[in-house]
């Protein structure tokens, strides 16, 4: 799968660039924080009425949930309408990755719950009942996160994309492994990898556009563009708007 969306190799003469007649709009990582999201699709909509007719493109880069307040909220807006005019392109996080895994094995609970977790239950009303053990509660909170998730917010979280690719960039949730071909990166490294990327100087064949790892302001490097700016807790969800070889940004 991952071949067929990468192709050939790109050539690294000259900077990257989007499709021809394509405009498209990068969002960092969103973490539970709907009000945010709300209002950077208002900026996005906006900016979009006025591409001339150009094809745009919305991409989410994961981590929808977990640490901020309105984990659901923010997976039911995504998971309905895109912003008007848009194609819409959601990735999978770690983050989701974790819930979905927590569904079917407790034991990863308590990673999960330390790691922000704890917010995505009391969203969708999830909980323990007074449950004498730890593993008694954990397993008291998985059987209620399976009864109160919505169906559609399932669906949506199971059908997410691990990468994608739009003429000299490629968007992914955390990174690439650096030694490794574009059409063989494992889910481990397009969901999780950190330091081994991020110090890397390596031409990866297209730019890399990136969130997992938190920045004050994006971070831009000849082969990739980090994007999350800790929207939790700082207030500030990015989105990095792509047209032909030009870069700007939209900011909440």
């Amino acid at each position: 799968m991952l071949k067929s969306l990468f192709g050939r190799r790109k050539s690294s003469a000259g900077p990257p660039c989007t499709p021809d007649g394509t405009r498209i709009y990068a969002v960092g990582d969103i973490h539970g924080r709907l009000d945010l999201l709300t209002d950077l699709r208002a900026q996005i909509a906006q900016d979009a009425a006025n591409a001339d007719g150009k094809r745009c493109v919305v991409v989410y880069l994961g981590d929808y949930i977990d640490r901020g307040e309105d984990s659901a909220g923010v997976i039911d807006c995504l998971a309905g309408e895109p912003v008007k005019g848009c194609e819409q392109v959601c990735l999978m996080g770690n983050h989701e990755e974790m819930l979905l895994t927590f569904l079917d094995d407790v034991s990863i609970g308590s990673m999960w719950v330390s790691n922000g977790g704890d917010t995505t239950l009391l969203s969708y009303g999830s909980g323990a009942k007074g449950e004498a053990t730890a593993e008694q509660r954990m397993r008291g909170m998985q059987q209620s996160l399976r009864e109160k998730l919505p169906p559609r917010h399932e669906h949506f979280m199971r059908t997410l994309q691990l990468c994608h690719v739009e003429g000299g960039y490629v968007f992914v949730h955390a990174g690439v492994a650096p030694k490794r071909p574009l059409e063989k990166q494992t889910s481990r490294d397009l969901l999780w990898i950190r330091e081994e990327f991020l110090q890397s100087d390596r031409d990866h064949g297209h730019c890399v556009v990136h969130g997992h790892t938190i920045y004050e302001q994006p971070e831009f490097r000849f082969n990739r563009i980090g994007i999350d700016t800790g929207a939790y807790f700082s207030g500030v969800l990015t989105c990095l708007v792509l047209e032909g070889d030009e870069r700007r940004l939209l900011q909440t």
